[in-house]
Protein backbone atom coordinates (compact mmCIF):
# COMPACT_ATOMS: atom_id res chain seq x y z
CA UNK A 1 0.00 0.00 0.00
CA UNK A 2 1.40 2.92 -1.08
CA UNK A 3 -0.16 6.49 -0.61
CA UNK A 4 0.23 8.22 -4.15
CA UNK A 5 -0.84 12.01 -4.32
CA UNK A 6 -4.58 11.80 -2.96
CA UNK A 7 -4.65 8.03 -3.31
CA UNK A 8 -4.24 4.76 -1.46
CA UNK A 9 -2.38 2.77 -3.90
CA UNK A 10 -2.31 -1.13 -3.39
CA UNK A 11 0.47 -3.24 -5.06
CA UNK A 12 1.37 -7.12 -5.64
CA UNK A 13 5.37 -6.97 -5.43
CA UNK A 14 8.27 -8.96 -3.97
CA UNK A 15 9.05 -8.56 -0.69
CA UNK A 16 11.35 -5.37 -0.08
CA UNK A 17 11.36 -4.21 -3.56
CA UNK A 18 8.76 -2.26 -5.80
CA UNK A 19 10.42 -3.84 -9.25
CA UNK A 20 8.61 -5.09 -10.98
CA UNK A 21 5.50 -4.40 -9.02
CA UNK A 22 1.51 -5.17 -10.12
CA UNK A 23 -1.16 -2.58 -9.49
CA UNK A 24 -3.99 -4.11 -7.70
CA UNK A 25 -6.42 -1.58 -6.97
CA UNK A 26 -7.04 2.28 -5.31
CA UNK A 27 -9.17 4.32 -3.44
CA UNK A 28 -9.00 8.10 -2.54
CA UNK A 29 -7.29 8.75 0.91
CA UNK A 30 -10.23 10.97 2.20
CA UNK A 31 -12.46 7.77 2.27
CA UNK A 32 -10.51 5.85 4.80
CA UNK A 33 -8.51 8.19 6.80
CA UNK A 34 -11.03 9.01 9.26
CA UNK A 35 -12.95 5.67 8.88
CA UNK A 36 -10.68 2.75 10.08
CA UNK A 37 -13.58 0.25 9.28
CA UNK A 38 -13.47 1.39 5.59
CA UNK A 39 -9.55 1.62 5.89
CA UNK A 40 -9.69 -2.07 6.91
CA UNK A 41 -12.06 -3.70 4.18
CA UNK A 42 -10.01 -1.85 1.41
CA UNK A 43 -6.69 -3.86 3.01
CA UNK A 44 -8.68 -7.09 3.35
CA UNK A 45 -9.96 -6.74 -0.22
CA UNK A 46 -6.63 -6.02 -1.95
CA UNK A 47 -5.22 -8.90 0.03
CA UNK A 48 -8.01 -11.04 -1.43
CA UNK A 49 -6.94 -9.87 -4.81
CA UNK A 50 -3.45 -10.66 -4.57
CA UNK A 51 -4.09 -13.57 -2.84
CA UNK A 52 -6.34 -14.85 -6.25
CA UNK A 53 -3.19 -13.40 -8.04
CA UNK A 54 -0.70 -15.71 -6.22
CA UNK A 55 -2.87 -19.12 -6.27
CA UNK A 56 -3.89 -18.46 -10.02
CA UNK A 57 0.41 -18.80 -10.77
CA UNK A 58 1.37 -20.96 -8.45
CA UNK A 59 -1.78 -23.33 -7.34
CA UNK A 60 -1.15 -21.85 -3.07
CA UNK A 61 -3.37 -19.53 -1.53
CA UNK A 62 -0.95 -17.24 0.67
CA UNK A 63 -2.30 -16.08 3.77
CA UNK A 64 -1.53 -12.61 4.90
CA UNK A 65 1.12 -11.45 6.79
CA UNK A 66 2.04 -8.72 9.51
CA UNK A 67 2.00 -5.04 7.86
CA UNK A 68 5.12 -3.48 7.31
CA UNK A 69 6.26 -0.02 6.83
CA UNK A 70 7.94 0.20 3.52
CA UNK A 71 11.69 1.03 3.17
CA UNK A 72 12.88 4.84 2.97
CA UNK A 73 13.64 4.22 -0.98
CA UNK A 74 10.60 2.86 -1.70
CA UNK A 75 8.65 5.47 -0.34
CA UNK A 76 6.89 8.16 -2.77
CA UNK A 77 7.05 11.59 -1.33
CA UNK A 78 4.08 11.51 0.41
CA UNK A 79 4.46 8.15 2.50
Amino acid sequence: MRREGNFWNAYYAADGTMEGAVFVGSILISLVKDDPGRKNAFLHIMFDAVADLVEKETGIRPTTGEIKVAPEHERTGNA
